[in-house]
């Protein structure tokens, strides 16, 4: 009964003379019309009786819209009116808001870092969330026993496998699939088992970059980080360098961005005024080696930016938690697109 009203409907919208109203009367109500013909052929011996009921309640439903919107239809042709072809426009009624939606805010970051760093020749790749101890640890000059694996609290699976705890778990499987020369980007997903306060998750978000080519050194890095961040904040940040460890660089910094929040007087997002948000170095001899890559000729830098924290700076959010709450009211802020 539902496609015969429909049906009746898109018909009567299409019937612009009386002769064309009249056809789809004898289609739908004429002896041998569709709700006739359904009425007649329905066995109600196998209905049962709350299915009777409904039926017929359904049916006779049906006949009256066709008997009203036919007779309708007829009255308009034979007066040379248009014929009506659908419900009035009520102008007293509300207007319907219509939303175009909204984007994460780590999202929005991570498009436009990936439009930034795609216009340096960077390519922008992805890994998976679960990964392999090796890619993890073992790949980056982190064998069993290294102590930086104790800075890592990790959540491991029953199959061995393990959360991936920072986004370099893709710089060996990189290196394998493309060699060198190589420049990409992996933002993606992090997982650490941490005390949760207002700069520290469970749950964040890194993009970490490589680029490995002949005769790489630390001021290729230093002219990189300065026009990324350029690019992000359009206006100029105070930032420091300062030496890092880190098992796959050497030498190793940490790039550290004086907070937005505060301007450097401390707060509780910052603690002391600054917040790291680029730690980086030169490619350890070691990692190249595990992806292929020959060492007397190549050299290379690689970094992991915090696309969590950087959200948080950009965008002047002080509770990193908040990214996570699933609070839709939260995303509306921010515009649908960049």
């Amino acid at each position: 009964m539902q496609d015969i009203r429909e049906q009746l409907l898109t018909d009567l919208a299409a019937a612009d003379t009386a002769q064309a109203v009249e056809e789809v009367r004898i289609k739908y109500l004429g002896r041998k019309g569709l709700i006739t013909t359904l009425a007649k052929t329905t066995d109600f011996s196998k209905l049962g009786p709350e299915e009777k009921r409904n039926f017929g309640r359904q049916l006779n439903e049906l006949k009256q819209l066709a008997t009203e919107r036919i007779a309708a239809a007829a009255a308009a042709a034979r007066s040379g009116q248009a014929v009506h072809k659908g419900p009035a426009l009520d102008l007293t009624l509300p207007g319907s808001e219509h939303s175009l939606g909204s984007l994460h805010p780590i999202t929005l970051v991570q498009m436009e870092l990936e439009d930034i760093f795609q216009g340096m020749g960077f390519m922008v790749l992805s890994g998976p969330d679960v990964e392999t101890e090796y890619y993890n640890f073992d790949s980056l000059n982190m064998p069993g026993d290294h102590p930086a694996r104790d800075m890592q609290d990790t959540f491991w699976l029953n199959s061995g496998m393990l959360l991936k705890t920072h986004t370099s778990a893709n710089q060996v499987r990189t290196l394998e699939k493309y060699g060198a020369p190589v420049r990409a980007i992996f933002p993606g997903r992090c997982f650490r088992y941490e005390a949760m306060d207002p700069s520290h998750e469970t749950t964040f978000y890194q993009c970490e970059g490589l680029l490995v080519d002949r005769n790489i050194s630390v001021a290729n890095l230093i002219a990189v980080m300065k026009a990324l961040l350029g690019e992000i904040f359009h206006r100029d940040v105070a930032v420091r360098l300062r030496p890092g460890y880190f098992p796959f660089v050497e030498p190793g910094f940490e790039l550290d961005l004086q907070c937005l929040l505060c301007g450097g007087k401390k707060c509780p997002t910052c603690g002391d005024g600054w917040l790291e948000l680029i730690p980086c170095g030169l490619v350890h001899p070691r990692v190249l080696e595990a992806g292929g890559v020959d060492t007397s000729t190549c050299s290379g830098f690689a970094f992991g930016l915090g696309l969590t924290r950087l959200a948080m700076m950009k965008y002047g959010i002080q509770d990193i938690r908040r990214f996570n709450s699933g609070d839709i009211r939260f995303c509306q802020q921010f515009p649908a697109a960049v």
